[in-house]
């Protein structure tokens, strides 16, 4: 398993125009498309934890070697 960054992109439940990404960092054994079709469950996860927030869109990457973990 490699670690995966999904990145996804939120938005204010109160104001739709104030939107910021976060970055989900987890092992994932597959390419960032699969990681891409497989967030929903992780994204609903992460939506439930914030109900402030909703889920716009989403992607995978590799994370980049400056990021710090």
């Amino acid at each position: 398993m490699n670690p995966i960054d999904l990145v996804v992109t939120v938005c204010a439940v109160l104001s739709p125009a104030t939107c910021e990404e976060q970055h989900l960092m987890f092992n994932y054994g597959g390419s960032p498309r699969q990681c891409a079709m497989a967030a929903p469950p992780y994204i609903a996860q992460w939506v439930g934890d914030h109900p402030k927030w909703q889920a716009v869109r989403w992607r995978c990457e590799y994370p980049h070697p400056n990021d710090k973990a």
